[in-house]
């Protein structure tokens, strides 16, 4: 093995905590600080480790504004004493594995800290569920308690008897059901003694393949928060709208971010609403605002009297993730906000893998950007030989302190030289900035070409007629596939399809062309934005043209 490689670890845990320095969540004049966040980190896990410090730190600062109003970080951390007590009051402890299924509000946040204090492990689960894949999940991570809304009761009627039920909002509860309001109510706001390790987190797949996976974060150094402030100034004591749900890696790495940060973070218990989100924007005067793409898409495509009707002129970082931004809507969102936008490129398995500064848009629109400290980013072709040159189309490999170690299943994803594949393909250009082609999984086979789906969904989008798209590959007797297009008009706008066909051939190679073009009133995602290509691929074609 080769020295820099002995040595990497090292020179990683430096860099990060040069940057954490430089940021302000590290004091190198109190190291006990960060001895006790560490020894918190390994006790509590991550959330609840971040809610302790800033309850140290800012008592009567406020964490969090829902719809019910504010708390501050002692009245959550309290709170979530309480609630960890009554949790604990009904059998559940170390090594309980408790399922959260709720909206963003005080609720969800006040689970995952009484499940931390409890070194219980959390399965966060997605709003978009059905009540088959619930069930199937409940039953493979061994759920014992499900922490949900009441709006989720019908999806359980497949999940075992056995789960204990306890709703995180009050509302519309019938006496006698067990709610997180109640506990809280009925215990003492006193810490329980100290776990003995954290009971972990486990963030799931999108599930757009068949039942979600479960991938599990076990890592928890307070140094890889530098992996998000290495090129994203994330204000301080300041204002974050969380537009990102809490369930999916996105929002719930930024909460925890904003509050070690000092800030306020702004969560509305309901679905996205891009009319809320800028209007929270100006009320709150935020500095930052996490989103993931199209829910971006969706603010820009606001009316623009509307936009300019709300004063967001105290934003100074728009944070987007899960999915790539076009160049498009990194532009357009440089018209509108500024050079605020920051794009990461991650995953639930490998977790941070690059960043995208305003500047690296600018220069290379569509880039993901560069690797952030203690992150590598490799490329390989099809016999896994590492790939240098430009331009070079590969399979993507990362390696970060937060990659996971393999599914609850069992499963794992391809490793290279101690790199864990992103399931994506992609190329860097000359100056080292990475480009996301596609997914691996999604290349399109046509007449003996390849062909991503992201350059033509790019190019499509840069119309002015079309807000969304989205190609797929269909069979097709003489080329083996063909490519199909499913486009979104902007509002009160028509499309001429074959006028659509002759605007790709113009810009693209003829095998890049769709052969049938569909105007759909949406696109089908899933709750965290992501496009649903299996549901397009089986989509019928009597309407195509």
């Amino acid at each position: 093995m080769r020295l820099q490689e002995l040595t990497r670890p090292l020179t990683d845990s430096l860099a990060a905590a040069s940057v954490l320095v430089r940021r302000g969540m590290l004091d190198p004049l109190r190291p006990d600080h960060t001895l006790r966040t560490a020894r918190d980190a390994s006790r509590y896990g991550p959330f609840t480790t971040v809610l302790r410090a800033a309850a140290r730190r800012w008592p009567e600062r406020t964490a969090v504004i829902d719809d019910r109003g504010g708390l501050t970080f002692a009245e959550l951390d309290s709170r979530s004493d309480a609630l960890a007590r009554g949790l604990a009051a009904g059998g559940h402890g170390a090594g309980t594995v408790l399922g959260v299924l709720c909206r963003d509000h005080r609720g969800m946040l006040l689970a995952m800290a009484a499940a931390g204090k409890l070194g219980a492990r959390v399965v966060l689960l997605n709003t978009g569920f059905g009540g088959r894949q619930l069930a199937e999940v409940a039953v493979r991570e061994r759920i014992a308690a499900l922490l949900l809304d009441a709006e989720f009761l019908p999806l359980l009627a497949a999940a075992p008897d056995a789960i204990a039920r306890i709703l995180t909002r009050s509302d519309g509860a019938e006496p006698g059901v067990l709610t997180v309001d109640g506990l809280v109510a009925a215990h003492a706001p006193e810490p329980l003694p100290t776990p003995a390790r954290a009971g972990g987190l486990v963030i799931l797949t999108s599930g757009t393949t068949g039942t979600p996976k479960g991938a599990p974060r076990e890592k928890v150094s307070p140094l890889q928060s530098a992996q998000f402030l290495d090129r994203i100034p994330l204000p301080k004591d300041s204002a974050m709208v969380m537009a990102a749900p809490l369930f999916h890696g996105t929002g719930l790495s930024q909460l925890g971010l904003g509050w070690a940060l000092g800030n306020t973070v702004v969560l509305r218990p309901g679905r996205f609403d891009p009319r809320w989100t800028v209007a929270a924007v100006a009320e709150h005067r935020a500095a930052s605002l996490v989103v993931v793409p199209t829910m971006l898409q969706r603010i820009v495509d606001l009316p623009a009297a509307e936009l300019a009707a709300h004063d967001t002129s105290a934003l100074r970082v728009i944070f987007a993730a899960g999915s790539s931004v076009s160049p498009d809507l990194s532009r357009r969102t440089a018209e509108l906000f500024g050079e605020v936008l920051y794009n990461l490129y991650a995953s639930t398995e490998v977790a941070v893998a690059a960043v995208a500064t305003p500047e690296d848009m600018r220069l290379a629109p569509g880039t993901v950007g560069r690797p952030p400290v203690g992150c590598r980013v490799a490329l390989y072709d099809e016999r896994r030989a590492r790939i240098t040159e430009p331009g070079v189309v590969g399979t993507i490999f990362v390696s970060s302190g937060l990659s996971f170690a393999g599914y609850t299943d069992g499963r794992t994803k391809e490793t290279v030289d101690g790199l864990l594949s992103s399931g994506d393909v992609g190329h860097f250009d000359a100056e080292g900035r990475l480009f996301v082609d596609g997914r691996d999984d999604d290349m399109i086979i046509s007449g003996g070409e390849n062909v991503f789906p992201l350059e033509v969904e790019n190019l499509l989008v840069e119309r002015a007629d079309i807000a969304e798209a989205a190609v797929v590959g269909v069979p097709d007797a003489d080329f083996g596939q063909r490519l199909r297009a499913f486009v979104v008009p902007v509002e009160g706008a028509s499309v001429d399809v074959r006028e659509i066909k002759d605007y790709v051939r113009a810009g693209l190679a003829r095998h890049k062309v769709p052969r049938e073009v569909i105007v759909l009133d949406e696109l089908p995602r899933n709750a965290t934005g992501k496009l649903l290509r299996r549901a397009l691929r089986e989509y019928g074609a009597d309407t195509a043209g």
